[in-house]
C-alpha cells in the first residue's frame, strides 16, 4: 500500500477518537528514550527502531531532557503488577494503582501514556509491554518496531485496531509504506506540534500525495526511498 491509496478520510480516521473528537499531537521536543526489563541485546534492538523512525519523521533524539532526564521509557515485564515495585513511577503516571487494576482486568498487553506540554505536543510517554504468550511469540525487532510506531505520534485508539503498522515484503517485516507517509508529513517542519481541526488531516493528506514512500525493515538499520 501506498501513501496515495490513503483517503483524506482515512487520514482523519487515524487521528479520530471514538467520541468523534479529531486529536493529534507529535513529539515537541528530542526523544529520549529508556528502556527497562529487556537484556542488551534487545535493549539495541528498540533502541534501533525508534531511530530508524526518527530518521524516517525528520526529527531528534537527545542524550538527556532538561526537564525529566529521560522522556519515553519502555517497560517490559509478565505481571501487570510489577509496575507497582517501580521506584516513582507512580509519580509519574498519575493513579497508577488504578491503571494497573484496570489492565490487568481486561487482561491487556500493552499500554502506552502520554504527557503534553502547554502548546499540546508530547512531552514524554510511556509504553508498558505485558509479555504474555502472544507478544512472547513476536520477533523482537517486530515488536519493538510495533511500538515506536505507536508512540511516534497520538494514534487514534482505533488505528491499528485491526490492523497492524507493519506488512510482510518478501521476507521482511517493514513499516507499512501509508504509515511511514503520514509520521514522514506529521513531522514537516511547518506542521504543527498538536492539532484539533479535523482540517488538519487534510493538511496531511497532501503532504502525502508529494512525497515519496520510505521503507522501514524490522532490522532497524535499513531506510529504503522510493523515487
Amino acid at each position: 500500500m501506498t501513501p496515495e491509496a490513503l483517503s483524506p478520510e482515512a487520514v482523519q480516521a487515524l487521528f479520530t477518537r471514538e467520541n468523534g473528537e479529531y486529536v493529534f499531537a507529535r513529539w515537541g521536543r528530542p526523544i529520549v528514550p529508556v528502556v527497562f526489563g529487556v537484556e542488551e541485546e534487545t535493549l539495541e534492538i528498540v533502541k534501533g527502531a525508534l531511530e530508524a523512525v526518527v530518521v524516517l519523521a525528520g526529527h531528534k533524539m537527545a542524550e538527556t531532557d532538561p526537564e525529566l532526564g529521560a522522556n519515553l521509557m519502555f517497560f517490559f515485564f509478565k505481571d501487570w503488577a510489577e509496575l507497582l515495585e517501580v521506584p516513582n513511577l507512580d509519580q509519574l503516571v498519575p493513579d497508577l494503582a488504578e491503571l494497573v487494576g484496570k489492565l490487568k482486568a481486561q487482561d491487556a498487553n500493552q499500554y502506552r501514556g502520554f504527557r503534553f506540554d502547554d502548546l499540546g505536543a508530547i512531552q514524554a510517554a510511556f509504553v508498558f509491554v505485558r509479555m504474555d504468550a502472544q507478544m512472547a511469540k513476536m520477533p523482537a525487532e517486530t515488536l519493538a518496531l510495533t511500538q515506536v510506531v505507536q508512540v511516534m505520534l497520538l494514534w487514534s485508539n482505533a488505528a491499528f485496531a485491526e490492523t497492524s503498522p507493519l506488512a510482510i515484503a518478501g521476507e521482511n517485516v517493514i513499516l507499512r509504506p501509508d504509515v511511514a507517509g503520514v509520521i514522514r508529513a506529521a513531522y514537516a517542519p511547518l506542521m504543527p506540534g498538536s492539532d484539533r481541526d479535523p482540517s488538519h488531516a487534510l493538511r496531511l493528506y497532501a503532504r502525502l500525495q508529494v512525497q515519496g514512500d520510505l521503507v522501514i525493515e524490522d532490522d532497524s538499520d535499513q531506510i529504503q526511498r522510493g523515487e
